[in-house]
């Protein structure tokens, strides 16, 4: 990052902001702007007025809140919509969080908005003018070492809350408000320039996604040999199918399909940290198992819950969230613990080779079935009866094998295509923040006509 810097600097005071601009100052929030931690609750009552809410999800997926987004409907007293409406020129930031680096994610209102209320879970911080200017916080609160004295503040284990007092006094660096202004339209121009290139380098890694996915879906419902004779599979969404393959369901092939222990077999109390994990849905993440460490159960434990072990070759199902997600057990992970929220398919291997009835499993066809039989009033559930039923296509073992070592070697050349282009994204990314950061800590001066 080749820029020039600012002609003077001094000493902040700050061992963490090392030397700043001699003309700028320390200055803690509460003294340049009112802070405000949002009570508003997502409800409707007769005779309060209506309003729209700018809840977690809108300040956590976008930088900038603006009256295009799909705000939440409810109802507020006068008092809060007075004191809690949102206008052009606040930051929006997250105070609570399930993770502590979630903490003091910032938005930035881009106008008044009279009926959008700031949500619960969020603190609106409106800048003093005299001292500082909206944009100018908001690209502040997205820096480093700025943005880490909150995350770093915020307490708890299972979630976590910033508390007001260190909100109050979060410190920051204050150039004079015009300079202020200048820092921020410089950031608003890069940004938007990085912002562009990434959303290419996005568009690239989803269209790989979707070559890969329509790889694995023709290879596992139509074979590698595009002159086999086709029938009638007899199933809506896998057509025709070729004429030595058979249709049977899961339960044909399986041995045991097994949900894990339910919550009175393991208690969350009984979780320990680095020892045999819990394999539950949110550790199935893109067809791969990544364990928790703080999710572990011990020997004595897992010695009573043996018959939930899992085997390598054994698939993992999510049994709620999201339909479909799933991943095959490698050798790496045989002999962990099917946790609560999974199911353990055991396959019998003289008929069914896992790896192949794992892709076949992860197509969408197979997530769509799954999302219309799914049961459950407020999510997604799936059974073991839901998924003994699932209609499976079976070519010969040896064809299973021969057509799961062709897809693996056209996906390693789309993986790594995805991986470099990720790598590209992941530098635009990190490259994105230093700026940010070094513009608003006074590393680097970026003023119009200063010589």
């Amino acid at each position: 990052m080749s820029r020039r810097s600012y002609p003077k600097y001094k000493p902040s005071g700050v061992e963490w902001l090392g030397e700043v601009p001699e003309h700028w100052e320390v200055k803690k929030l509460k003294h340049i702007s009112s802070i405000k931690f949002s009570n508003v609750d997502k409800h409707t009552v007769e005779g309060e007025r209506p309003v729209r809410l700018c809840n977690y999800v809108d300040v956590y997926h976008n930088d900038f809140i603006t009256l295009d987004l799909n705000f939440m409907e409810a109802t507020a007293p006068p008092a809060q919509i007075s004191k809690f409406a949102l206008r052009g020129g606040d930051v929006i930031i997250t105070k609570d969080s399930e993770a502590w680096d979630d903490i003091a994610v910032p938005a930035y209102v881009s106008s008044d908005m009279h009926d959008v209320l700031c949500g619960y879970h969020l603190a609106q911080i409106r800048p003093n003018p005299k001292w500082a200017d909206g944009k100018y916080l908001f690209r502040a609160f997205c820096s480093r070492g700025i943005n880490d004295q909150f995350r770093v503040a915020a307490t708890g284990i299972t979630r976590y809350g910033l508390g007001k007092y260190w909100l109050d006094n979060g410190l920051f660096l204050v150039p004079p408000v015009e300079e202020q202004s200048a820092i921020a339209a410089f950031l608003d121009r890069e940004t938007g320039r990085i912002d562009a290139l990434m959303e290419k380098k996005q568009q690239q890694i989803e269209l790989l996604q979707e070559k890969r996915t329509a790889l694995i879906s023709h290879a596992v419902t139509k074979g590698l040999d595009p002159t086999v004779p086709l029938k009638d599979s007899g199933i809506e969404w896998m057509s025709q199918i070729p004429t030595h393959w058979e249709v049977g369901k899961l339960k044909h092939i399986t041995s045991s399909i097994q949900t894990g222990p339910f919550g009175g077999q393991l208690h969350a109390g009984e979780y320990v940290e680095d020892g045999i994990p819990a394999i539950n849905p949110s550790n199935l993440q893109n067809g791969r198992i990544v364990p928790d460490w703080r999710c572990c159960v011990d020997e004595e434990i897992f010695a009573r819950l043996n018959r939930h072990r899992l085997d390598e070759g054994d698939i993992v199902f999510a049994r709620r969230g999201e339909m479909g997600r799933c991943a095959l057990v490698t050798r790496e992970e045989d002999g962990w613990l099917c946790g609560t929220g999974s199911i353990r398919i055991r396959l019998n291997k003289e008929d069914a080779y896992p790896p192949f009835v794992y892709q076949v499993l992860s197509t969408p066809g197979v997530r769509d079935w799954l999302f219309l039989e799914s049961v459950g009033s407020t999510m997604d559930n799936l059974n073991t009866e839901i998924m003994s039923q699932i209609p499976i296509l079976l070519p010969p073992l040896d064809e299973q094998i021969y057509v799961v070592g062709k897809i693996e070697k056209h996906l390693q050349q789309i993986d790594n295509l995805k991986t470099k282009i990720q790598e590209s994204l992941d530098r635009l990314k990190e490259y994105r923040t230093a700026l940010i950061s070094a513009a608003v800590t006074g590393q680097i001066d970026v003023r119009e006509g200063v010589a």
